[in-house]
């Protein structure tokens, strides 16, 4: 019975289609913008359906066999869609709007959320696409380049954290000029233990305005990040997002080798230096190229350099109903070492986040990260012994391999030719293990009541960050030969645990009426911050392996190295905000806040900021035009606290002083004192800035120029008639500088869009005010850096090198040259005073390690299923101390570098600016000068990624979507410096851990 009525329905069916195709009609006309401009390109749809054309360059469009009553869709890339029912016309033209969702779209920042057009402060943000591209440990790293006044230092160490430093340094204390990094409501110090394809969004307060609202912790920056989220009525979805490769070293330093080094000791005057090239020829035979160098030619960075993996894999599983949503996910992340020895770090993270929403008036969620971490860090010290090896010596010594008195290995030892050190940096890779375990449980719980809907919501928040480390340092014994050895096993253990929790409760008030937008928050704040620390040290344990690497198995306990310490800090805030908007046109922006704490004799202070917007582009005056779609000008002045230096610092002592009255002795005791009570550092920062969006939207601008002075800077006094020095609140350091940021991005079709983007930002670090006193000294006595008011703090101080000696003449001419028993080959000061003389009154500042400018470009494009991403970072206007160079003042047994063999001193003529190989063992060469201070600018090639998707418009049915992409981190870094690479945070470049090209092939699926 019902296949009879199947059948009569058929052609019942046909009837109706055919009647329906009578009523099928052609519609025609044209797309165009506000201002008339066609838009080629442009989608005109059947409403569900899959019917539809583009327009052509002209913007025209015809479209058949559209039903009378059916209701056609346009859209446009960067415009609003419009749906326009057809109501029988054969024409329909139609003007989509520029879609200003970009403007609309809102921005984290302290304790809530502004939309894009209504900030008036210096915020950038970052979405999680930038940090998907680079394959890094650390999420901060994934940012260098991409925010203009933001620089990131890497470090090349598995693990390592990179120097994260917003608009320059501000305190003495280098240590206290670290951002404020907020996760999910939680105040850190560093990000490492996050997964960077955990985080959402990242957003960078760089004004006090922005960051004000955070207080004391705030007065370097804020950097907040958010975690990914589900969202409400979204199906389950899987991800997996997973790379592995291969971790290169770049620009490796090239030393000296066997042939050059040869020649610098027959040319250096030294008789040991020549008996050792003989005694290495000697014991190791010569060489059959050239029988007058040793048969060894050892590159050392060859020998202790390997090619290192890496490899992360993360799982993810986001979704939500018409109540709840979820994210929960885990990730695995292993990066290896290039230094040959045990050096490598891995993470495993859990993480949840849950938002439920019980009823029309209350919310409530929270979140859960579980990091679990164990690094093996390297002996930085391998970098420097083989910068300073000899070539002429081997890895391995066949003569000693049946020594009885050398074990564990037969490792070769530069003092069998007569040198002073053993050099061999492989016993101190080999016998040495630094192991570092981190635990890290971060957990958030909020409930948030809607008071009165939509206008006034309380919100209560608890974050309690617990994390345990736990160091394991072990340092094994060898026997190479006397003085290169070590006699005692010892084991340092030591257990930090750390626990911060803060309470948070806000208030906000959102109104609107008329043409004014209001918003004003009140809030509360207690934090509690508890940190215990235990260390031990002992000598001499068993070697049976990692089950005796316990204090309980040494034989000797090292009482100095042995204590147990903590601390304890509370802080309880009161802040408020108030954002006003007046239609669309006039912004205000003010907040207060109020820190108390017990880590200061002062209890409190009082952080006020407040800002201004002037959107221009809604003035009646404001011709309208495609050029120019937004322009808003924007100002703000701040004051907020840096609480990262120490509470007071001192002592009191006592003498017994015995003086003679008449014939009896009398004694009595004179107590002094040098402590001294500290507060709070107080930051004043002025902004001024423009925001603009231009050519249809496509061009975004923004540009600030700031001056941000640290006033009440803690710094080193001297005392009267009392040697040394206490520490007070009277210095005064200044950052000033300009960024602009400019990102153009644009849909030219359907197939193809691409975006091009870059960022410049400029500092002027100065010293303003000192106390009093001309100048403080830093570094060391060899290697001075010196604060002068007027210059950049820590700037580095030395004599000036303006040529060398090439001859006699020049000496003899020369009383300089004449008093002080010059040669050839030895360098020329500039006489800074002008007195005839040469000594420490010529020294004068040669550079600062903060750069004057940095910046980063990138571009990308999207072809159909092909994506393409490229940026670029650099930095310049800095210098870099090149100390491996330097500390030829403490011994001349060592190696140089090629540079310096190829280019030295070695005749009349041949180079006025590098002194000869006999020079630079005179004291008169290794005064700090400028031949040890070089340039730091680098060009830097940050990534690469290329990535083609399967099924990305979802058409293959019951197929995941499969992105399969390769990338290169950091494949090109061009440089003149004479290092592995120029990124060394403090200037000083001793032994800095190479930073690695990464390649790698990765695979995102999506369910």
């Amino acid at each position: 019975m019902k296949f009879k009525h199947l059948l009569l329905s058929i052609p019942i069916m046909l009837l109706s289609m055919a009647v329906s195709a009578q009523d099928n009609i052609t519609v025609s006309g044209t797309v165009t913008d506000g201002q008339g401009t066609p838009l080629p390109g442009a989608n005109v749809i059947l409403k569900n359906t899959t019917t539809g054309v583009q327009t052509d360059f002209d913007g025209n469009y015809v479209l058949d066999n559209v039903p009378s009553n059916g209701t056609l869709v346009f859209s446009y890339i960067g415009f609003t869609s419009q749906e326009i029912p057809v109501n029988g016309q054969n024409t329909i033209n139609i003007s989509l709007q520029e879609d200003t969702q970009a403007l609309d779209e809102v921005v984290v920042v302290g304790y809530g959320e502004l939309k894009v057009k209504d900030l008036t402060s210096a915020i950038a943000t970052v979405d999680s696409e930038v940090l998907d591209l680079a394959p890094v440990g650390q999420p901060m790293q994934a940012l260098q380049g991409r925010v203009a006044g933001l620089q990131i230092v890497n470090n090349g160490g598995p693990g390592q954290s990179p120097t994260v430093r917003v608009r320059g340094i501000g305190s003495y204390n280098t240590d206290a000029s670290n951002p404020l990094f907020v996760v999910d409501g939680a105040f850190f110090n560093d990000i490492d233990f996050l997964n960077p394809s955990d985080i959402a969004s990242v957003s960078v307060l760089k004004d006090a305005s922005a960051a004000a609202i955070y207080g004391v912790r705030a007065a370097n920056g804020v950097v907040i990040i958010e975690t990914k989220s589900g969202k409400f009525n979204q199906k389950p979805q899987i991800t997996y997002d997973g790379y592995t490769g291969y971790q290169v070293a770049q620009n490796i330093l090239t030393m000296a080798n066997s042939e050059q080094f040869t020649t610098l000791a027959l040319e250096s005057g030294s008789d040991p230096d020549v008996e050792f090239i003989l005694n290495a020829m000697q014991r190791y035979g010569r060489s059959r190229v050239n029988p007058n160098i040793p048969d060894v030619n050892t590159d050392w960075y060859d020998q202790i350099i390997r090619t290192a993996l890496i490899q992360n894999h993360s799982l993810s599983m986001t979704g939500g109903s018409e109540q709840a949503t979820y994210a929960i996910g885990a990730n695995y992340f292993e990066q290896e070492g290039i230094l040959k020895m045990k050096n490598e770090y891995e993470r495993f993270n859990l993480r949840s986040k849950i938002d439920f929403q019980v009823n029309d008036w209350l919310k409530v969620g929270g979140s859960m990260v579980l990091s679990n971490s164990t690094r093996y860090d390297a002996e930085d010290s391998a970098w420097r012994l083989a910068y300073y090896a000899v070539p002429v010596l081997p890895v391995f010594d066949p003569l000693l391999l049946d020594n009885p008195d050398v074990f564990p290995t037969n490792y070769a030892n530069a003092q069998d030719l007569g040198y002073r050190g053993g050099q061999n940096p492989f016993p101190t890779m080999d016998f040495s293990q630094n192991r570092e375990k981190t635990r890290n449980v971060l957990a958030n719980f909020y409930a948030e009541f809607d008071l009165v809907p939509e206008k006034l919501k309380f919100k209560t928040a608890y974050n309690h960050n617990f994390e345990n480390t736990n160091r394991r340092e072990v340092r094994l014994p060898y026997f190479i030969g006397n003085n290169f050895q070590r006699e005692d096993a010892s084991l340092l253990k030591r257990e930090v645990t750390i626990s911060n929790q803060i309470w948070d409760n806000t208030l906000t008030y959102t109104d609107t009426f008329g043409k004014h937008d209001l918003t004003v928050l009140g809030g509360v704040s207690f934090r509690d911050e508890a940190l215990d620390l235990l260390q031990a040290r002992g000598l001499n344990f068993p070697l049976s392996g990692e089950e005796a690497y316990f204090i309980d198995q040494a034989q000797t306990i090292v009482e100095a190295d042995t204590f147990d310490g903590g601390a304890r800090e509370y802080g309880l805030s009161y802040f408020g905000r108030v954002s006003y908007n007046f239609d669309n046109r006039y912004l205000l922006y003010g907040t207060f806040r109020a820190d108390g704490t017990n880590k200061y004799q002062e209890k409190w202070g009082y952080f006020p900021t407040v800002g201004a917007g002037w959107v221009v582009s809604e003035e009646a005056f404001f011709p309208e035009s495609n050029v120019v779609n937004f322009l808003k000008l924007r100002g703000s002045w701040g004051e907020l606290g840096n609480d990262r230096v120490p509470s007071s610092e001192g002592s009191i002592t006592s003498t017994v002083v015995t003086t003679a009255l008449g014939d009896i002795l009398f004694s009595g005791l004179n107590t002094s004192s040098d402590f001294t009570a500290l507060k709070w550092e107080v930051t004043e920062e002025i902004n001024a800035g423009l925001s603009a969006r231009m050519f249809n939207n496509n061009l975004s601008l923004e540009a600030d120029y700031y001056v941000r002075d640290t006033k009440d800077a803690v710094i080193p006094v001297e005392r009267p008639l009392i040697p040394g020095a206490t520490r007070q609140n009277i210095g005064e350091i200044r950052n000033s500088g300009f960024e602009i940021a400019l990102n153009w991005n644009k849909q030219v079709s359907e197939d193809f869009s691409y975006s091009i983007g870059g960022n410049l930002g400029t500092l002027k670090n100065e010293v303003l005010d000192l106390g009093g006193q001309p100048f403080l000294d830093a570094g060391t006595a060899e290697f001075r850096q010196r604060s002068i008011v007027g210059e950049s703090i820590f700037a580095f101080y030395g004599r000036e090198v303006i040529g060398v000696y090439q001859n006699d003449a020049q000496i003899q001419a020369d009383p300089v040259a004449v008093a002080n028993e010059l040669e050839p080959g030895d360098f020329i000061y500039r006489d800074i005073n002008g007195d005839g003389d040469i000594n420490d009154d010529d020294r004068t500042v040669l550079g600062s390690f903060l750069p004057e400018y940095t910046y980063g470009f990138n571009i990308g494009f999207n072809y159909k299923a092909w994506d393409f991403s490229a940026s670029a970072t650099g930095q310049g206007g800095n210098s870099i101390l090149n100390r491996k160079r330097g500390e030829v003042i403490f011994t001349n047994d060592t190696n140089w570098d090629r540079d310096f063999a190829i280019n030295r001193w070695h005749g009349e003529g041949t180079t006025n600016s590098y002194p000869s190989s006999a020079g630079i063992r005179k004291s008169w060469n290794q005064r700090l000068n400028t031949w040890f201070i070089e340039d730091g600018d680098f060009f830097r090639i940050q990534n690469i990624t290329l990535g083609y998707t399967i099924n990305k418009d979802g058409s293959l049915k019951g197929m995941p979507q499969i992105r399969i992409y390769a990338t290169a981190e950091k494949p090109l870094t061009v440089f003149d410096y004479n290092g592995f690479n120029p990124e060394v945070s403090n200037g000083v470049d001793n032994q800095t851990y190479p930073i690695p090209a990464v390649y790698t092939v990765g695979v995102n699926v999506k369910i």
